[in-house]
């Protein structure tokens, strides 16, 4: 299966209270970072990569996103799902389920960007036979992000939480594959987090991880905001 039948997912929701003293009044996904909303860059990744069907989950200051992008980027038809209340990353995919149509839905978080071949991404859950597939990297100070362990069969066999000096290690990229029926799976009506609840849950459901190298970055922080401005070229 190509790209162009899978379902894209935007998480792009989060309050961004971190950024809120910078960016006061707006919707961090699409905080300027080089004359362009940070959103435009993954939405170029995906269009590049070949997918058509986007859904962006909104909440948070949704209206600015939708008033950013409408329903079209380049070659992507673009949809929004909206939360009434904050549902965290899992819930929010669970209230995109109308939505989501195809067997396999990518999901990728909206204020990180991380420079990769997404079809080799989905050659590799395909080979694995993957219920779910995670993008790791590695980086030399994994404090912020928490550590991911794998196997030497590429399965994920555990997640350290966040902690000071935490040194180098794999982090969670936030970029997934995830089959529909698995996340049929997920409770419904409450606030669910992928990082915190649910990938732990799933160690023994057939979930891997793809190491890849490449540039990556975050805005959810003042200093890493200011990072972006220099990280695209």
């Amino acid at each position: 299966m190509d790209l162009e039948d899978i379902t894209a997912a935007v998480l792009a929701g989060g309050l961004g209270t971190r950024l809120a003293s910078i960016l006061p009044g707006q919707q961090k996904v699409i905080a300027t970072v080089k004359e362009r909303p940070f959103l435009e860059y993954i939405l170029e990744q995906l269009d590049q990569a070949g997918f058509k069907n986007v859904i962006i989950c909104t909440r948070h200051l949704g209206d600015q996103v939708v008033k950013a992008f409408g329903d079209s980027y380049k070659g992507l038809f673009l949809r929004y799902s909206n939360e009434q209340f904050s549902l965290g990353t899992a819930g929010a995919i669970v209230n995109a389920l109308p939505f989501l149509k195809s067997e396999d839905v990518f999901i990728t978080n909206g204020d990180s960007f991380f420079d990769c071949d997404l079809q080799s991404f989905y050659e590799f859950h395909l080979k694995k036979r993957a219920n779910a597939s995670i993008i790791l990297t590695e980086m030399d100070d994994a404090s912020r992000y928490g550590k991911v362990d794998i196997n030497e069969n590429d399965e994920i066999v555990g997640f350290e939480e966040k902690k000071e000096n935490g040194g180098p290690g794999l982090i969670n990229a936030g970029l997934y594959f995830i089959k529909k029926s698995l996340l049929l799976e997920i409770p419904k009506g409450r606030p669910v987090s992928f990082e915190k609840e649910i990938f732990p849950r799933w160690l023994t459901k057939g979930l891997y991880g793809f190491k890849s190298k490449g540039g990556f970055i975050d805005i959810g922080t003042p200093r890493s905001y200011k990072e972006a401005q220099s990280f695209f070229g």
